[in-house]
């Protein structure tokens, strides 16, 4: 209400701010007659992908970190130090060693998530019920069945909690590896109407990518919700 009051008024130029219910009819038009969910689709796939990637290797260095601890002090600083480099400045690095496509935004979303998922992963391993896992070893669990059976399980709310965050900063990455690396995603939309001085596409383009980034969090909130729900019954159980 206040961004269209902000509008109606005049106070500013539609060329800075457009009104909510111009970008609503930009964004209507853009999927209908314009063309968008084939863009939207390609930043949809480059995310996902680049998510499941840094998911394949956060969850193995997850447990190494949770079950070693000489590994994990060693190498934990070092996977911390990652995030201090921006994900612009990789770019032009993917650029030199890959080339233009699909595969170096798709590795630059990996890098951008990995982090977070490793360290929200991690968590969920360290707050598990110690005597839950106790009494599974005195019934003979180990190795793998262990892994398998009790703590995959256990820690199943940690793991769809570090996607969740993890595949919002995706479509970011998408986006950002789109816009310096070329791609036919939305992030090229974005480009196409920032040199355009397309304020209104850019806010629909951006209003989009929020719906996406929402729907898929809502969706990741609801099975780490119903896991949870599993994971109580589970324990009624067990007791």
């Amino acid at each position: 209400m206040v961004w269209w009051a902000v509008t109606a008024s005049g106070a500013v130029p539609a060329v800075f701010l457009p009104g909510p219910l111009d970008v609503a009819r930009r964004l209507v038009l853009g999927i209908t007659q314009g063309g968008l969910l084939p863009y939207a689709w390609v930043t949809l796939r480059e995310a996902v992908l680049g998510c499941l990637l840094a998911a394949a290797l956060a969850l193995p260095l997850a447990w190494a970190l949770y079950r070693w601890q000489l590994f994990s002090r060693t190498v934990l600083p070092y996977v911390a130090a990652s995030q201090a480099v921006p994900a612009i400045a990789m770019a032009p690095l993917l650029v030199l060693w890959i080339g233009y496509g699909t595969l170096p935004v798709v590795i630059l979303c990996a890098f951008m998530v990995f982090f977070p998922i490793t360290v929200t992963v991690l968590l969920g391993l360290r707050g598990l019920d110690a005597d839950v896992l106790d009494a599974a070893r005195l019934d003979g669990a180990s190795g793998l069945a262990l892994v398998r059976y009790m703590e995959l399980p256990m820690a199943l709310p940690g793991i769809l909690s570090g996607l969740r965050t993890g595949f919002t900063l995706s479509v970011t990455g998408a986006v950002v590896g789109e816009m310096t690396m070329g791609g036919e995603g939305l992030g090229m939309v974005l480009s196409h109407q920032r040199d355009a001085v397309d304020t209104t596409g850019l806010f629909a383009t951006i209003v989009l990518l929020c719906l996406m980034a929402m729907t898929i969090h809502w969706c990741l909130h609801e099975l780490e919700r119903r896991s949870r729900v599993v994971d109580a019954m589970r324990g009624r159980r067990a007791t």
